[in-house]
Parts: structure tokens; C-alpha cells; sequence
């Protein structure tokens, strides 16, 4: 064999061996995308699960802000719209009235001595904020891993073995000012 063959021998293995380990990266950062979306999607179905009963109590107080409870109801359907067709944008669209909702139920609630009173109210509004922070933190986790993904994605030489393979892009969870801002409680009371 001839030292030009088996360097044309060794460049092809190399070539290989990189082809293989790109791909591999790649399918664990394709894994790492579903499961985050997989845990996100869990505790979505859990606040889910969580928020008819915390619109129930809160409507046993007749004079309770029915436009308030509709509009979580509204948000809730939405996000498990969303949460079922995997269709990241309209779920971040629907978190963040789901979210600016919860917010006007927990600074209405305010007003409703008995309702912040209420152990049951207490313990569903602790259990709903603890899952919107760990939501929060898998929202994250999520960006983080699509953010790899769609940088590998479009680096060279991966992007040759990502087009090859039709490893594509993935959609950030993102949501818009509004959806992140704070609930105006001064507008909320005024209104």
C-alpha cells in the first residue's frame, strides 16, 4: 500500500468517525429537546389538573370576579391546546394570559379577606406557584437545549451531517413583553 492510499484511507476513517460522532451529538441534543418539552409538559398537566379546583373555590365566593375566572379558563384550555399539538409558539401565547390570569385571581383575591383566609385557597395558590416556578425552570432547561441545537445545526462541517440527516431547527418557548410584565395590581383595584 502506498503512503498516498493510506493517507486517503486515514482521512476517509477520520471523515467517518467524525460523521458518527456529530450524528450521535446530535440525536442526544434531539432527545434532550423531547425531554425537556416531556417535563414542561408534565407540569403543565399538573397545574392543569390544579386550576379547576382553585377556580372552584374561588367561585364559592359568589361576589368573586367571574370575568377573572373566565379568562384563567379560557388561558387553560388554551395551553392544553397547545400542550397536545406540541405547537411551541401558541404555547407561549397561552401561557402568558394563563399566567397575567393567575396573577388578577391572586391580587383580586386580596380583597377577599375569607378567600385568603380559606386553607384550601392557601394550599392550591402555594401548590400553583411552586409549579409555575418549576415551569419556569424547565422553560429554561428547554431554551437552553434548543439553543444548542439550532447553533450545532447550523455549524460547520456539523451542518453538513445535520441537512444530511434532516436534523432541523427547533422554536424557542418565548413570550412577548406583555406576557412577561407584572400584573398592574393599581389597574387591577381601579378597575
Amino acid at each position: 500500500m502506498s503512503i498516498s492510499t493510506a493517507v486517503v484511507l486515514g482521512l476517509i476513517v477520520i471523515a467517518v468517525l467524525y460523521a458518527i460522532v456529530t450524528y450521535n451529538g446530535l440525536v442526544e441534543l434531539k432527545h434532550n429537546i423531547a425531554k425537556a418539552w416531556a417535563n414542561i409538559d408534565v407540569l403543565l398537566k399538573q397545574r392543569h389538573d390544579e386550576l379547576p379546583k382553585l377556580v372552584e373555590v374561588c367561585r364559592q365566593y359568589k361576589q368573586f370576579e367571574q370575568e377573572t375566572l373566565t379568562r384563567v379558563t379560557e388561558a387553560r384550555s388554551r395551553v392544553a391546546r397547545a400542550r397536545e399539538n406540541h405547537d411551541v409558539p401558541a404555547l407561549g401565547a397561552a401561557e402568558g394570559m394563563l399566567r397575567m390570569g393567575l396573577g388578577q385571581i391572586f391580587a383580586v383575591a386580596e380583597a377577599y379577606p375569607e378567600l385568603r383566609a380559606n386553607e384550601h385557597f392557601m394550599q392550591l395558590q402555594s401548590r400553583i406557584t411552586a409549579l409555575e416556578n418549576a415551569i419556569a425552570d424547565r422553560r429554561e432547561w428547554y431554551n437552553e437545549s434548543v439553543n444548542i441545537n439550532n447553533v450545532r445545526v447550523e455549524q460547520f462541517p456539523d451542518l453538513i451531517v445535520a441537512r444530511l440527516f434532516r436534523f432541523d431547527q427547533q422554536p424557542l418557548l418565548v413570550f412577548s413583553s406583555a406576557q412577561k410584565a407584572d400584573v398592574d395590581l393599581k389597574k387591577l383595584f381601579n378597575a
